[in-house]
C-alpha cells in the first residue's frame, strides 16, 4: 500500500484529524499535561505537523514536529515536551536558521497499529528534516510497552533487549533499527499535577489514602496526596537521535506523493 504524507500548511483542515488522533492515542491523564504550548503547533508550525493518508483520502497516522537550532550536545536538548515546542516558536519567530527536526508525537491509528506505519511515519519526519536541509532528526521516545513494567526503573527498562539483542521496548526498537541512537534519559519530559478528584476523573480509580499508584498508561507511579489534595506524575522519555544528512550532504529536491 501507498500513503500520500501531507503538511497541515498544505491541507489545513486536516488539523481536526490530527486532534482526533491525539484523543484515541494517550490517556486522559496526559492530555492535561504541562503543554501549554501545543497548541501553537497547528498555527504557527503547520508545516512541520504532517498526516499520512490511504488513497481514500484517509487519515491513518500523523506526526507533529518542531524545528530547533541544536548544537549537537546532550547538554542542549530541551527538557521536556513544551520546552521543544518553545523552542520550534523561538527558531521561527527570532528568524533562525534551524539545523535539526525534534519530533514531538508520532501516532497511528488503532485500527492500523501493527502493519509498520510507526516506521513509515518516523521515515517521513526524516524525509522532512532533508527536504529543510536538517542534520538530525532527534525524538524525546515514550515507550510503548514501559506501562506494562511501571515498578522498574525507566534507566533499566530502555536498555532491555531480546535474544537477538534488538531492544526489548517495540518504538524503541522502531528507532534503533532505522539507525537512531540514544542519548539521554528526560526524566520529567511531561509532568502532570492535578487534584485528587482530577486524578480519580482520570484514571477512573479510587485513591483512599496517600501513596503511590500504578495507573493504566503510566510509565511509573502517580504520586497521591490526600492531605495536599494533590497528585503529581512524571512522564519520562528517551532522547534518540537520527542522522539525516552529513554537513557536506547536498540538500534532496523536494519529494511528495506515495510513501512505500
Amino acid at each position: 500500500m501507498s500513503w500520500d504524507v501531507v503538511s497541515l500548511e498544505e491541507d489545513p483542515d486536516l488539523g481536526d484529524e490530527m486532534r482526533r488522533l491525539g484523543t484515541e492515542a494517550w490517556p486522559e491523564f496526559l492530555r492535561n499535561g504541562d503543554t501549554p504550548n501545543w497548541g501553537k503547533l497547528f498555527t504557527r508550525l503547520p508545516a512541520f505537523q504532517i498526516v499520512m493518508r490511504e488513497p481514500d483520502g484517509r487519515v491513518v497516522a500523523a506526526g507533529h514536529t518542531a524545528p530547533l537550532v541544536w548544537d549537537g550536545t546532550t547538554d542542549d536538548l530541551p527538557a521536556t515536551i513544551d520546552d521543544i515546542v518553545t523552542r520550534g516558536l523561538e527558531t521561527t519567530d527570532g528568524g533562525r536558521t534551524p539545523n535539526c527536526l525534534s519530533a514531538l508525537a508520532a501516532i497511528v491509528s488503532k485500527d492500523r497499529r501493527g502493519r509498520g506505519l510507526s516506521a513509515v511515519l518516523l521515515k517521513a519526519m526524516g524525509a522532512l528534516a532533508a527536504e529543510r536541509g536538517f542534520a538530525s532528526l532527534i525524538a524525546p521516545v515514550r515507550p510503548t510497552w514501559k506501562s506494562l513494567y511501571p515498578l522498574i526503573p525507566f534507566e533499566r527498562y530502555i536498555r532491555w533487549t531480546r535474544e537477538d539483542g534488538a531492544p526489548f521496548d517495540p518504538w524503541i526498537r522502531v528507532h534503533a533499527r532505522l539507525g537512531a541512537a540514544m542519548l539521554r534519559v528526560e526524566p520529567k519530559a511531561l509532568t502532570v499535577e492535578g487534584s485528587v478528584e482530577e486524578w480519580e476523573r482520570w484514571t477512573k480509580m479510587s485513591f483512599p489514602e496517600s501513596g503511590s499508584y500504578v495507573v493504566p498508561g503510566a510509565l511509573q507511579p502517580v504520586e497521591i496526596d490526600r492531605e495536599a489534595d494533590r497528585g503529581v506524575y512524571a512522564d519520562p522519555n528517551v532522547w534518540m537521535r537520527h542522522p539525516v544528512l552529513e554537513a557536506d550532504s547536498p540538500r534532496p529536491a523536494r519529494r511528495r506523493g506515495a510513501i512505500r
